[in-house]
């Protein structure tokens, strides 16, 4: 029989071979029935001690039957059997080549003339020579890739260790095999199965033990039972507290910012030559945050804070001193009172009852350094625009348009609890704003409208003489481009202000911003600012009197923050101003300052 016949079988599951090696059986008794008695011949000359106890007339029809010793001899799994074509050899197991035993008993003699005694011998000497174990497919050098059967012998092989190749590093797989052979090699093969799954299912669970559980499960049937309602009803709980957990709670959150500046050149004209000192200030902020639904978010900060001068940093005021003076001189304040929640997905409402502006009721202001504890060291870090909303108590609203776009708006009166008459919350001072706010990964704008309305000496320009109420309107514009680690922006604004009885004047401001953010390390930022803080032309000094404009004055900051952990950082800073208080009379001014923040 063919060893392609062979093969296919061993490619089938184990039932499918034992059916093919039954098949096989019948096939090879058919196949191979006229060559039995030299089968019978070839198998007895296996069994002699030498070749040469053959004579040649053994070799016909008429043979006398071979005598072999009591003990059995020998065959490996190479074939012997057939001179027709050579066949595979398997090997049994990791054991030498396939042995089976012949018993002691006399065979017949062969009937069918052999054609040729050296093929004969050949055979023999291939019967009395082991096969060697092979562990990995290239020892056979006779079977390539391109064989039909590769993968086949390939799996048995290196996956089951099954198979035996010659010592000359062949396998043979042309030549017949005999039916012994066949036998043999499938019994390796499925030892070889049956000790893989009897070695990975060693650990399992016996029978005895599926019994127990089982008698197990059936006496404790009702607890069981129990037990499983009361997982069900704990799991149902689990979950709808899941979807509703929230817990109303109040966190405490502080910061406590140190500020020292050190004058190196002032140009500010002053009686007592106070800016010509180091000066120290801090501002401490304690936020008390609650949330009843776990959107929204109500804050009452508590603050208090020192300045000796508000024009600290050579005419300019520090970030975080910057507003009015109310809370300073060690006083503690609630300086904030708002409440803020979400109504729908894409407005977000605002509520406040002191101490509200406008930069509270838009999305952002854009600028990469509008944080009093991160940001810029001087006021000039807020865009001038957002300067100009007087206020105090109010209400505003947030709309998200798309994901990028909102539309943000609000208003705020300063005298909101006061009944005195042009006090009020509609009849006092008040300040509105309404932003277009886009915000990307790319670049953030912001296009700025504000009304407001000041009464009493000074207003918004803080100029007196003849002055009395003053409105104004703001028209500001902002950018932050951002190339990873680097954003560039500015922004201007434009504000024409009415000085009601006197005339009409125009504020003008504009930054630029240069911001190298991670620089030296992790939180670190590196800030450069340039630009007017704002300065007014065509004043009107009164009626009668002729129209001037103030000088412009520049001013070119840069500082560095360094991000000492998650809750401190130092930044230190210089501040260049030309024409300071908007006066060409006064010199330039050179201040250095250094920042210590802490949060909390």
């Amino acid at each position: 029989m063919s060893s392609k016949f062979f093969w296919k079988s061993l490619l089938a599951t184990p039932a499918l071979l034992g059916a093919a090696m039954i098949v096989s059986s019948s096939a090879i008794a058919a196949e191979v029935q006229p060559k039995s008695d030299v089968d019978a011949l070839l198998n007895e000359v296996a069994a002699a001690s030498t070749i040469e106890s053959l004579s040649a007339t053994s070799l016909t029809s008429e043979a006398a039957p071979l005598e072999v010793s009591a003990a059995p001899a020998q065959a490996v799994a190479a074939p012997v059997a057939s001179p027709v074509a050579e066949a595979p050899a398997i090997e049994t197991a990791p054991q030498a080549p396939v042995q089976i035993a012949q018993t002691a008993t006399e065979q017949p003699a062969a009937t069918t003339q052999v054609s040729s005694f050296d093929q004969l011998a050949q055979y023999s000497n291939e019967s009395q020579t082991g096969m060697s174990q092979v562990t990995s497919i290239s020892q056979l050098s006779d079977v390539q890739p391109t064989d039909w059967a590769f993968q086949a012998l390939q799996s048995l092989v290196e996956r089951y260790g099954c198979i035996a190749g010659y010592p000359d590093g062949t396998y043979k797989g042309s030549r017949a095999m005999t039916r012994y052979e066949f036998a043999a090699g499938m019994n390796a093969c499925l030892d070889r199965i049956s000790e893989l799954i009897a070695s990975s299912t060693a650990d399992l669970a016996t029978q005895e033990d599926l019994a127990t559980l089982q008698r197990l499960q059936e006496e404790f049937a009702a607890e069981l039972a129990t037990l499983r309602g009361r997982v069900d009803s704990l799991e149902a709980r689990t979950s709808f507290l899941e979807a509703h957990q929230f817990s109303t709670t109040t966190k405490l959150k502080g910061e406590t910012i140190f500020g020292i500046g050190i004058p190196f050149e002032s140009g500010v004209a002053s009686d007592d030559d106070q800016d010509d000192q180091v000066n120290f200030g801090y501002r401490v902020r304690l936020n008390l945050d609650t949330s009843f639904t776990g959107n929204d978010l109500l804050r009452a900060r508590l603050q208090a804070r020192d300045f000796g001068s508000p024009d600290a940093l050579g005419g300019v005021s520090w970030k975080f001193g910057n507003g009015d003076r109310e809370g300073a001189d060690n006083n503690v304040t609630l300086s904030k009172l708002f409440y803020t929640f979400p109504l729908g997905d894409r407005v977000q409402v605002i509520l406040a009852a002191t101490g509200v502006s406008d930069s509270d009721f838009v999305r952002s202001s854009i600028s990469p350094f509008d944080d009093d504890a991160g940001g810029a060291l001087t006021s000039f870090g807020a865009p001038t625009q957002y300067a100009f909303m007087p206020g105090n108590a109010g209400a505003g609203a947030i709309i998200q348009l798309t994901d990028n776009l909102s539309f943000d708006f609000g208003y705020s009166a300063t005298d909101a609890a006061s009944a005195a008459p042009g006090d009020g919350l509609f009849d006092g001072g008040y300040g509105t704003v309404a932003q277009l706010t886009y915000l990307s990964s790319f670049v953030d704008a912001a296009l700025t409208f504000g009304h407001s309305y000041l009464g009493g000496e000074g207003g918004f320009t803080g100029l007196t003489g003849d002055g009395g109420p003053e409105v104004a309107n703001t028209y500001g514009g902002q950018v932050n481009f951002k190339f990873g680690a680097l954003e560039v922006g500015g922004g201007v604004a434009y504000i024409p202000i009415r000085r009601i009885g006197v005339g009409d004047l125009d504020l003008w401001s504009y930054q630029a911003t240069l911001a190298f953010r991670d620089l030296g390390g992790e939180g670190n930022l590196l800030g450069l600012l340039a630009g007017t803080p704002g300065y007014l032309s065509s004043i009107p000094g009164g009626l009668d009197s002729p129209v001037f404009n103030q000088d412009n004055a520049f001013q070119v900051e840069g500082f560095y923050r360094f991000q000492i952990n998650d809750n401190i950082s130092i930044t230190p800073g210089l501040i260049f101003i030309t024409n300071p208080g908007n006066d060409d009379a006064n010199d330039e001014s050179l201040v250095g300052a250094i920042r210590t923040s802490f949060q909390f």
